[in-house]
């Protein structure tokens, strides 16, 4: 999403560093490109002009201008007004009564309802046994994904086919939960595609009933500036307790997630990163803050790497690696499992400098790429995984015809694949996760300039 605000920052600061000495006019010239790119990027005007101003007051001072290094003082300046805006570390919920409520409120088409389920999911993790609420008695197709998502969860639906009013469902909801031992309500409320009086009075009573400890305001962040103040008309009437930014992963310009903030002044609690149902994490301004800036987000790669790959099964890997057993079996599940932690692109903005390689952002593969060399190594036999070499004509053919590929493109697989044992062979020991951070590795060993060549 935030690819062109990056780009033209770190061109900014990059300018910047290459002066032979900064000044206060540097440091005017360099604010005022900085301004221009955060309101191309759809960030509010005033939120742009209130941190302009206060960058701008710390950063022309003795601490900068004197100091040894002043470009990074100034960058410094920069990252920590962009997290003030972004919001707090407090991106927890606070559910201290049982059962505790969510009530999750928007506009129609934000992806409420998934997040709801996408939130239960998250909330199971943290041994929480919640009860999914439906409470929108005017699209039968919400009440119907809900009981979808709800089942795909293992997790219970409360569901009213035949009641009209909201509150009548919430009583209910209590009651059921209190059967199933429940100690987690949330509830997914109507939408409508802009605010109007009868949703507002609606949720308004759904509030004064449950008294819910968090009211979530579900945004599509690929609405821009309409999201923002959408937002602001909910915080004034229901006084929301955070926020939740879906669609994070699209091509919209960011502006949504820098203003919302300073505008409601309540926190982004979460944001959606994929449409699949673990595609809700926690947010960190700070950490969303250092990939604005082209500096990467190590420590969330690790805890995808921690959630994803286990300190056995690297080992494992790095002893075939030593020994040069590298296999497409090997490949196969390092691909699998690279995918569970989202995209390759997404991966490689997390890595400092990594996503200002242009050459090597143009090399990563798409989902249906990777589902192709999926569906390739899976033609093969076990003996054809582990000896590539055995592959001759007969048995190209076959693969391609089971793959629903052709004989060139498994060509093209075999010889970067034999390429790529040929590094790998000569790559470092495999760090205590798998990954050697800023040399440009992946878990379990596979380097991102190796990988994205299987894919071209």
């Amino acid at each position: 999403m935030f690819d062109n605000l990056t780009e033209k920052i770190t061109d900014i600061f990059r300018n910047l560093g290459n002066k032979g000495k900064i000044t206060e006019d540097n440091i005017s010239d360099a604010l005022r490109q900085v301004r221009i790119a955060l309101l191309e990027a759809d960030v509010n005007f005033k939120v742009v002009k209130e941190f302009i101003n206060k960058v701008k007051e710390k950063a022309i001072g003795e601490s900068v201008l004197k100091s040894l290094t002043p470009d990074q003082q100034f960058i410094k300046i920069v990252h920590d007004e962009l997290v003030e805006i972004l919001g707090s570390t407090d991106n927890t919920l606070h559910l201290t009564v049982q059962p505790s409520i969510i009530l999750m409120v928007g506009l129609q088409g934000s992806g409420k309802t998934t997040t709801c389920a996408k939130l239960a999911n998250l909330q199971k993790k943290k041994n929480f046994k919640p009860l999914l609420v439906a409470c929108d008695i005017y699209r039968p197709a919400a009440i119907d994904q809900l009981k979808f998502l709800g089942d795909q969860l293992n997790v219970p639906v409360c569901i009213r086919r035949k009641e009209t009013d909201v509150v009548a469902i919430a009583k209910e909801a209590l009651i059921e939960a209190n059967k199933l031992g429940c100690n987690l309500l949330i509830v997914d409320t109507a939408g409508r595609l802009h605010i109007d009086e009868k949703m507002m009075d609606e949720v308004a009573r759904l509030k004064d009933f449950l008294k819910p400890q968090e009211i979530l305001f579900v945004a599509d962040a690929m609405t821009g500036q309409d999201a923002v103040r959408v937002a602001d008309e909910f915080n004034k009437k229901l006084e929301i307790t955070g926020i939740v930014l879906t669609k994070l992963d699209g091509d919209a310009r960011g502006g949504a997630a820098i203003s919302i903030k300073s505008v409601t002044g309540k926190p982004i609690k979460f944001v959606g990163i994929s449409e699949k149902i673990d595609g809700l994490e926690p947010f960190y301004p700070d950490r969303l803050a250092t990939r604005i800036l082209g500096m990467g987000d190590i420590v969330s790669l690790a805890e995808k790497v921690e959630q994803n790959i286990t300190e056995e099964e690297a080992k494992k890997l790095e002893a075939k690696l030593k020994k040069g057993e590298f296999t497409f079996d090997d490949f196969l599940k390092q691909l699998q499992q690279v995918r569970k932690m989202g995209a390759l692109e997404d991966l490689i903005a997390m890595i400092p400098g990594m996503s200002q390689i242009k050459e090597l952002k143009q090399m990563m593969p798409g989902e249906k790429e990777i589902k192709r060399i999926e569906c390739m190594i899976q033609s093969m036999t076990k003996e054809e995984r582990d000896n590539p070499s055995i592959i001759n004509g007969s048995r190209k053919l076959r693969i391609a015809k089971g793959s629903g590929t052709s004989v060139q493109e498994i060509n093209q697989l075999l010889k970067q694949f034999e390429q790529s044992q040929k590094m790998i062979k000569q790559m470092s020991k495999l760090s205590k996760l798998g990954f050697p951070g800023a040399s440009g590795g992946l878990p379990g060993g596979l380097n991102l300039k190796d990988l994205g060549g299987l894919f071209r």
